[in-house]
Parts: structure tokens; sequence; C-alpha cells
């Protein structure tokens, strides 16, 4: 499949899979998946604002908006709230481990970009992401779970998440841009050892996600001694063949190569001046497309953890696919590389 097929693919299979409410899912199966994340929809929205898809963008901002303002009362007490809904804007039942802070910068951060990029009235949106800001600018330093809803602490990515929505330009207030700079000097202050930045304030750790700090969210500049040694380390320990692991010793499903990383690290390629980087990363993740073109979350080409594997698919059976958000990140990157030349792009 050409590369303009495989886009045209993944706008199509965003559009299948946004709900009427605007909300779109992380994925048809497993179930689990059939829900919506602030922090994946934010990463769709965006790309789907790039290629042009206004009205599915704006509806997610809308959907957003609904879940936020639903909440106000307990985000104005501080209450650490869940980043994945129903697609009706519900609290998921059962365990999970889904209070997160990150969706609620992120959302803000793609209503921002898509402003800009299209000119955009904010108006509609504009109460919600001023709850949002309010929010995660008085609860940024409280502990939430990572990206990945396995761990506890005060998260770096998410730290980044949540500066890339203070620093939109969507809501002026004093008080947001003071707590954008307060995020960046703990970050600078407890989020760094050996020359590079780590997973958690205080405690360290590798994770691909802190490619985010500089690509997307620009908590750092790109070209920040910091951002490049930690993206050498993301390199040096996990990369294999272009594919990005999340981190060391991941299990989920074995621990395999996700696209939604390679995307990230191609983005950031691009923005670092390393071209032919970033389109191998990109023509790997083309490589990973089914027949039909669906995109999944990871690929067992190197599993971390083989003996995990089946265990997984026995609790909830194959591995997502198409991941939106891998399909997101794909759109993204071969636009920012000039890839793609997208009828309704702005």
């Amino acid at each position: 499949m050409t590369l303009g097929g495989l886009a045209a693919r993944s706008v199509a299979v965003i559009r299948e899979h946004q709900a009427e409410s605007g909300a779109y899912l992380a994925a048809p199966f497993p179930a689990p998946y059939r829900n919506a994340w602030l922090r994946d929809g934010a990463f769709v929205a965006d790309a789907m604002s790039a290629t042009g898809e206004r009205a599915s963008a704006e509806a997610f901002f809308s959907w957003c908006s609904g879940v936020v303002e639903a909440r106000a009362e307990r985000m104005a007490a501080a209450e650490i709230l869940d980043g994945r809904f129903t697609v009706e804007g519900r609290e998921v039942p059962g365990p999970w481990s889904a209070a997160q802070l990150d969706g609620y910068g992120a959302w803000v951060w793609a209503l921002g970009r898509h402003v800009r990029r299209h000119g955009a009235d904010p108006g509609p949106w504009l109460p919600a992401a001023e709850i949002s800001l309010r929010y995660v600018a008085a609860c940024w330093s409280l502990p939430c779970f990572d990206w990945w809803e396995e761990r506890r602490g005060v998260h770096v990515a998410t730290l980044a998440a949540i500066y890339g929505g203070l620093a939109s330009g969507v809501v002026s207030e004093a008080g947001l841009g003071e707590a954008a700079e307060s995020i960046r000097a703990a970050v600078l202050r407890d989020g760094v050892a050996d020359g590079r930045l780590v997973a958690r304030l205080g405690e360290g750790g590798l994770d691909a996600s802190l490619i985010a700090v500089a690509t997307p969210f620009g908590l750092l500049e790109p070209d920040d001694p910091l951002v490049d040694a930690t993206v050498r380390a993301v390199e040096s320990e996990l990369m294999d063949d272009h594919g990005v692991h999340r981190y060391l010793g991941d299990e989920f499903y074995g621990g395999g190569l996700w696209l939604l990383l390679a995307g990230l690290v191609g983005c950031h390629f691009a923005h670092c001046g390393r071209p032919d980087d970033a389109r191998a990363e990109l023509e790997w993740i083309a490589a990973a497309a089914t027949p039909e073109g669906d995109l999944p979350e990871q690929v067992e080409s190197h599993l971390l953890c083989p003996e995990k594997r089946d265990e997984w698919a026995g609790r909830w059976g194959p591995p997502a696919c198409p991941l939106l958000w891998s399909h997101a990140l794909f759109l993204t990157l071969a636009l920012e590389l000039g890839a793609l030349r997208m009828e309704n792009a702005a």
C-alpha cells in the first residue's frame, strides 16, 4: 500500500471509530479499548485537524468539553480524575488505574493547534478549556498514573502534556503561565539524572514517552542537551530496527515495538534536522500495516518478554488493531515530512 493509500485508510479508520458524541474509540478491540481517552484522542484530533478534517476534530473538542464541564466541581476540589471515559462521557466501571492528568492538558494543546491552524473560533470550547487548565495548574504536582496506566508518580511525560496545554495560548491568565514555568523548573530540578531526563520526578527510569517533553509539547526545545541525551538513550536502549519499546522490562503482550512511539520519535527527528531518520520511522510504521491498511498498537518482531505474550492474549484476545493513536502518529509524521498531499489538508 502506498503512503497516500495508507493515509486515506488512516482517515477512514478514524472516522469509522469516532462515536456520534465526538469521542474517538481507542480501538475496536480488545474490549477495554472500546472507550475514549482524553490523551489519545488529543493526538488523533490533532492529526485529523492537520489533514483538514475540521469537523472531526471539533466534535472531539465538544466531547471533551462535555466531559470537563460535567466534572467542574470535582476539578475545582482538586480530585485526580480518570483520563478515560465511555463514549457517552461516563466513568468506565470496574477497577482500572485510569487516574491521569495528562489528557486534561493535551486536549487543550490540540485545541490550540487547531485554532492556529484553521483560524477557528475557540469560543465554544473556551469555558471547558479554562476549567481544564486551572485544574492542571492546581494539581500538576500530585501523583497520578503514567501514559501506560501502570505506574503511579509524577511523570515527566504527563507534565509535558500539561505544559503543552498551559502554553497553548487558548486561555490567557497570568497564573497559568506561572504554573507552566513551575512545571519546567520542577522537571529541570527533579526530572534529570546522569545528564538526561527521567520518567518520574525524583525516581528515575527511561521511558520512550519522554520524547514528548520536546516533541510535540515544547517544554524543552528539541536541541536542548537534556533532550538530545534522552533521545540517544532511547535510541540505544529502547529501539530496534526503527521500532520503539515503551521501556525495558515491558511485559504487556510480551513488550513489542510500538508504532505510535515510532511516529513520535520520527517527528522529533524531523524537528532536529534528521529527515532521513524520520523517513525511516515512517516507512517502518507503514510496513507494519495489515494488508487492509490497519495499523496495530505494537508489532511482535522484537519482544522483550515473549513468555508474557500468550498470557495477555489469553486474558484480552489479540493485541489492538487498528489503534487510532497509531494511525494518528502515522498521519502526523507523514505530513511533517511532506510525504502526503491530502486534498483537504490546510
